[in-house]
């Protein structure tokens, strides 16, 4: 066997290894909310409480018009009683992708809670109203950046973005500045959540929540690990 096919089996046999053993909780369909953006909110609260690293950090999957998926991490910035909401620049990859096909799944892990959760939704622009009000919210940095950043087109160099940001920063100088005209939120209106709860010896618990035929009912199911 050569270095090179040495070196691929190590990496092969390190990562076959790599195993963790789950066992801290279990999840009972007595123990879950009827609701599941409820019961989201509780499990939301419990990764705050455990101090975890943005706990709002999801993973945002989206697919254009050919049927080809990207996935990227955004941050969940607010959640009403029926939607999820996340900002970007309306001209970024995510944002055409979503013009194309308005079909998404969130995915958030939360690995020291042994939890994951699986949401997959409609999502659409939210009203501008949402987003000015959370854009005055964002540090001034970041609004700098909002207007400098033109969100997954290509750049010559760094140096371009910097230009940018100081362009943007000489002109609105100490005043004000104003949300982006292509730039604000995404409500995402979910039919599907999946809860899911690391088990011992790989046998986890999976409960879903699918939207009924009524539309306005869930469905609560146990799905097998």
């Amino acid at each position: 066997m050569s270095a090179d096919q040495s070196e691929r089996q190590a990496d092969r046999d390190t990562i076959a290894s790599m195993r963790r053993e789950y066992a801290a909780r279990e999840l009972q369909e007595s123990a879950v909310d009827p609701d599941p953006i409820a019961q989201f909110r509780t499990w939301f609260q419990e990764a705050i409480a455990a101090e975890l690293h943005e706990p709002n950090a999801m993973v945002l999957s989206t697919a254009d018009e050919r049927g080809q998926s990207t996935s990227r991490i955004v941050l969940l910035k607010d959640i009403d009683e029926t939607s999820l909401f996340f900002f970007t620049n309306y001209n970024s990859r995510k944002a055409r992708d979503i013009a194309a096909n308005h079909k998404v799944c969130l995915l958030f892990f939360w690995a020291e809670l042994e939890r994951q959760v699986r949401i997959e939704g409609h999502a659409e622009q939210a009203s501008r109203e949402i987003s000015e009000a959370y854009f005055a919210t964002r540090p001034r940095g970041s609004q700098i950046g909002a207007w400098a950043s033109p969100q997954s087109s290509e750049l010559p160099d760094r140096d371009a973005l910097a230009k940018n940001q100081a362009d943007a920063e000489q002109k609105f100088g100490d005043g004000e500045i104003p949300c982006p005209p292509f730039w604000g939120g995404y409500r995402v209106s979910p039919s599907y959540y999946e809860f899911w709860q690391g088990g011992r010896d790989r046998l986890h618990d999976r409960l879903a929540y699918t939207k009924s035929d009524k539309g306005s009912d869930w469905v609560l199911s146990r799905l097998s690990s």
